[in-house]
């Protein structure tokens, strides 16, 4: 009986197991192979060895990405949390009309990032863009290498902010009324409730969002390819961006591998150290 059980659970684990092994394990291990290796996509493979890491590690530019990238995830990512909170902790309510407001603020994560970003070079566009016309003054969003990163970050954190509105809605909806009824009487107001129970609290949804939010920020593209294509002065090239000029348009696969392979490594340093952070301060019991 138990020998059946256990294939049944296998059986049922298959197409995801089988799944992840193909889009997931087998592209990274693909990767760290060419990375080894100096390929254009056409010729033959020559064997470098640890050259392509070394040559990046010489270039600035992986330096230049890793920097931008760095900075693209500390403007959106603590902003898109912050924002998503309040704009929970307001629908929680059950206001009239949260409904609607709740399909609306979804609807930009639902969106296609390419879309989006081809929507939002119109808005930023200098002369006849919505923006500018609305504010009556010229000013070069996208073509300043001051403005182009923070007006990125601002179309990924208008993306983002439903969607985790979303979870923290339904990380509002665990947490018990008693709890608020038992701060009221003690003389508790709304901003020390929500600074020393509903953020405490949670911290699970919050662990969650921002190991899936920082990820995704270094792994951004579509969307700063259609705004900006990396410029100007290379100030809203993401990590990303590198991948593909060394692989399409400088035909140099091996440094994309090299330069995926460090991404894949750094992504993971970078969950373990927020995993370690959160996992002596997060509370799963609210009873």
């Amino acid at each position: 009986m138990s020998s059946r059980r256990s294939l049944l659970g296998w059986m049922l684990v298959a197409p995801a197991t089988i799944g992840v092994a193909c889009f997931l394990i087998l592209p990274v291990l693909l990767a760290l192979g060419v990375s080894f290796f100096d390929w254009d996509l056409l010729g033959t493979r020559d064997f470098v060895g640890l050259e392509n890491y070394r040559s990046l590690l010489a270039d600035g530019a992986l330096l230049n990405s890793l920097l931008v990238t760095a900075v693209f995830t500390l403007l959106s990512v603590p902003l898109s949390l912050a924002l998503g909170l309040i704009l929970a902790t307001q629908l929680v309510r059950a206001l009239p009309g949260s409904a609607v407001v709740r399909v609306i603020v979804v609807i930009p994560w639902v969106c296609a990032p390419l879309a989006l970003g081809v929507v939002w070079t119109w808005i930023f566009q200098p002369s006849t863009g919505a923006l500018n016309t609305l504010l009556g003054i010229r000013v070069e969003w996208l073509t300043d290498p001051t403005l182009a990163l923070p007006a990125v970050a601002f179309v990924a954190i208008w993306q983002n902010v439903g969607y985790i509105s979303l979870f923290f809605q339904a990380g509002l909806g665990r947490i018990p009324d008693s709890i608020y009824e038992a701060a009221r009487l003690d003389g508790a107001g709304p901003f020390q409730t929500l600074r020393h129970m509903t953020i405490p609290l949670l911290r699970p949804t919050t662990f969650f969002l921002a190991i899936t939010q920082v990820v995704a920020s270094f792994q951004v593209f579509d969307m700063v390819y259609a705004l900006t294509g990396g410029g100007p002065r290379h100030r809203t090239e993401v990590i990303a961006s590198l991948v593909y000029h060394e692989a399409f348009q400088n035909s140099h696969l091996g440094r994309a591998s090299a330069v995926a392979v460090i991404l894949f490594l750094l992504l993971v340093v970078i969950t373990v150290v927020q995993q370690r952070w959160f996992s002596s301060r997060i509370t799963y019991d609210m009873s």
